[in-house]
């Protein structure tokens, strides 16, 4: 029906083709305003009339229309009322497609998203879990767009930690401790470091170079790292398991360390390199940015260089048109810093195709989180306390549920990635546990009992014929009219998504879908004898039923059929 209007606003406008038509075009925030509208406030300058002019001679021109009720000039919009029955016989078979939402904008074109990144030997933390989640959910929205998604874990594998780590483990470790403690022993000792550097600098002398050994590849410098990542990956991945996440590639920091070289000396070639104190750094005065440091001035890079050749490494490699970077907003200036950098040798495509997607902090009950001091929570225990809670909830609500682990696990899992991302990205997220796994209101449970109640009606339907044909007409209420608009906004949520990196604009979507749905579910009886209108009310059913699962599908999230 859009497109139908859009085709003939432009075949009666001169001077906006159907794209800018389409930008332009809104859903009125009331039913009597019509169910699209067209501003035409851009035309007056152009067109040298009032707005309000210009809407009455675009009604008159395109005159009587099949499809529409009535078109009425309010003020600068023109209303258009599309009949209701072909309105609803046109939402339901588009959104009835296997596809509805998604589209072939990205087809041939390839996206890479850098997300996650957790610092290896360090905690899986819940802070890890922002960029985990919209990294995540921001793979699956392209991939519905048709762009081939490469999911890059860029662990954080590299650096004078590892040498402070070693001289830890050297100092205070064993090696049975690590074996039986893991990632939990290796941050004791990481922990033990800090505190014992206070009162002796000479610790930090150490470890830097323990790390210049590692850039040298000594052996025994390079086994200790090596075996320190392994044990940090086991666990990594069964969190990653437990979300239901992976990627395509585990490419950290190391995996560049015999490409900086290649940066150095482009920047070389460039007279882009400047010494200062002995380091080596890119000066970014005249961008009113501190200098981007590339080699310390003991010679060994730093992240801002793997970075770098990172860039290099994926733009030949994968020729993306979007190298997208989902990490904390305290990592802004080191992105501006970096991009400047790829730009300035030469590469126009930085300015829009390397971005930086900010996200706010984290804390549980609003207290904040700090890997150094100790004071961490692990993700997995906060996912496996959320799969707990929604157990206990199960068994006192329905202890005879079928697959209670496995609807536990989808309820506590999902409800924690959508308190995530109902939320603009940028704002800090906290996790309530009231608010978290509340069954009602703006919530992952609400939308999944809805969608589980979708599925209850369809398998309590009696002397149903799935094939009988649908009377359009028997569905114009105003209930059923309410729902399919809101429904008939996937297509857009999602490429709004994708345009503005926010995950938050389909969670409100399905939330809103959701809503609808049970407000036509309270007005609505389904299964009822008059046959013609309970198939034409299943009809509704169905489609919302299939628009939620898709929507929390590319939130990363997984419905249970009962709960």
């Amino acid at each position: 029906m859009k497109q139908k209007i859009i085709d003939l606003i432009a075949s009666n406008v001169e001077g906006l083709n159907a794209e800018e038509i389409s930008a332009l075009i809104e859903i009125p925030p009331k039913p009597e305003l019509g169910d699209f509208a067209f501003p035409c406030f851009r035309l007056a300058k152009t067109m040298r009339k009032a707005p309000q002019m210009i809407a009455a001679d675009i009604k008159e021109a395109i005159g009587d229309v099949d499809f529409l009720q009535e078109i009425s000039v309010q003020g600068a919009y023109l209303n258009f009322f599309i009949k209701k029955d072909i309105f609803v016989k046109s939402m339901v078979e588009a959104a009835s497609s296997e596809n509805f939402g998604g589209s072939t904008i990205g087809a041939g074109k390839t996206i890479c998203i850098d997300y996650s990144s957790p610092n290896v030997a360090k905690n899986f933390h819940v802070g890890h879990l922002r960029t985990t989640i919209i990294g995540n959910s921001l793979y699956k929205i392209y991939s519905k767009l048709g762009y081939d998604v490469k999911r890059i874990n860029h662990l954080g594998d590299w650096g004078t930690q590892f040498g402070k780590l070693i001289v830890a483990y050297k100092a205070w470790g064993n090696e049975e401790a690590v074996k039986k403690d893991g990632v939990g022993e290796l941050m004791k000792l990481y922990v033990k470091f800090h505190d014992e550097a206070k009162n002796n600098p000479a610790l930090d002398d150490e470890a830097r170079a323990w790390f210049v050994k590692m850039e040298q590849g000594d052996e025994e410098a390079l086994k200790i790292w090596q075996w320190f990542k392994d044990i940090s990956l086991i666990e990594y991945k069964r969190t990653y398991d437990l979300l239901g996440m992976d990627f395509d590639y585990y490419l950290g920091e190391s995996f560049y360390r015999d490409k900086t070289d290649d940066v150095v000396n482009r920047l070389t070639s460039a007279n882009l390199l400047t010494e200062s104190e002995g380091a080596k750094i890119v000066d970014l005065e005249a961008y009113d940015m501190a200098p981007c440091l590339i080699l310390k001035n003991d010679g060994s890079s730093i992240y801002a260089t793997r970075d770098l050749a990172a860039i290099f490494y994926r733009k030949e490699t994968y020729n993306f048109v979007k190298c997208l970077y989902v990490t904390g907003q305290e990592q802004k200036l080191h992105f501006a810093q970096v991009f400047k950098v790829v730009e300035l040798l030469g590469n126009d495509w930085a300015k829009d195709q390397l971005v930086h997607i900010p996200y706010g902090l984290v804390s549980l009950e609003g207290a904040k989180l700090s890997t150094r001091s100790g004071n961490i929570i692990y993700a997995e225990d906060i996912l496996l306390e959320a799969i707990s809670k929604i157990k206990e909830i199960i068994e006192e609500k329905n202890p005879e549920l079928p697959d209670k682990d496995e609807t536990a696990k989808k309820i506590g899992v999902g409800a924690v990635l959508f308190n995530d991302l109902y939320n603009q990205r940028i704002k800090d997220v906290s996790f309530k546990w009231e608010k978290l796994l509340n069954f009602d209101g703006e919530t992952g449970p609400y939308v999944q009992y809805t969608y589980a109640r979708c599925s209850s009606i369809l398998r309590k339907l009696e002397n149903y014929d799935e094939n009988a044909p649908i009377d359009y007409s028997l569905i114009t209420d105003a209930d059923s009219i309410d729902l399919l608009k809101e429904i008939s906004r996937f297509p857009q949520v999602v490429i709004d998504a994708s345009e503005k990196y926010e995950p938050s604009q389909v969670a409100r979507f399905a939330v809103a879908v959701a809503q609808s749905f049970n407000k036509f579910y309270n007005a609505n009886r389904i299964n009822i004898e008059d046959e013609a209108l309970k198939n034409a009310r299943v009809s509704l059913v169905k489609l919302t039923r299939k628009t939620i699962k898709d929507a929390m599908l590319l939130l990363g999230i997984e419905c249970p059929e009962q709960m």
